[in-house]
């Protein structure tokens, strides 16, 4: 399905860009959706804030981009559930995003003002989005790995990175799905009386 440049059609954005990259795909009242379909819906993706933040305003929507960073999705997709049960990665698992690592760096240097700079290298332009997303992924779980999680609606495919104060947040949005589940509760005590 091709998406209008600059209309991101999704249900939560503005997450880190690790997470945001998982919510590419989610599901809703027509069906399960994927972003990253095609190459328009991934410049729809690159021209989202958290990815403009990272990434400056020009990265390429090519198909080679588009293929790497669909390798760097499923292997934070396959990781998105060990930080929500508390376990470590497994070897497989930790291979697929060190896979996407591995074609990129990080170079410092003394840079002409006399500050220190970090400059991101990869191995070809088109790693850059998928690098930067599996970076952003060890820097959430470097920081409060705890705070990385799914949505409490099973029916729902998206995830979060908790940033309430008393780190209790359980829903994508309290308008979609926390609201759904206050009905569903509402619904079951009134039958039930």
């Amino acid at each position: 399905m091709p998406h209008p440049s600059g209309a991101d059609p999704r249900p939560l954005t503005g997450e880190p860009l690790a997470i945001d990259l998982l919510n590419t795909r989610w599901i809703d009242g027509d069906g399960p959706h994927d972003l990253l379909d095609s190459v328009s819906g991934l410049a729809v993706w690159l021209d989202s804030p958290p990815v403009r933040e990272h990434l400056g305003p020009d990265p390429a929507a090519d198909q080679a981009s588009l293929d790497r960073l669909l390798l760097a999705r499923a292997a934070l997709d396959a990781l998105a559930t060990t930080t929500a049960l508390r376990d470590p990665a497994t070897p497989e698992q930790a291979a697929r995003l060190n896979g996407v690592l591995a074609h990129g760096r990080i170079r410092r240097a003394l840079g002409a003002d006399g500050l220190p700079e970090s400059v991101v290298e990869v191995d070809e332009p088109s790693w850059l989005p998928a690098w930067y997303a599996a970076d952003n992924r060890l820097r959430l779980v470097a920081d409060r790995p705890d705070r990385i999680r799914p949505c409490a609606n099973d029916a729902c495919v998206l995830h979060f990175y908790d940033v309430s104060k008393n780190g209790t947040r359980r829903w994508c949005s309290m308008a979609g799905c926390g609201n759904r589940a206050k009905a569903q509760r509402h619904y079951a005590r009134r039958t039930r009386a």
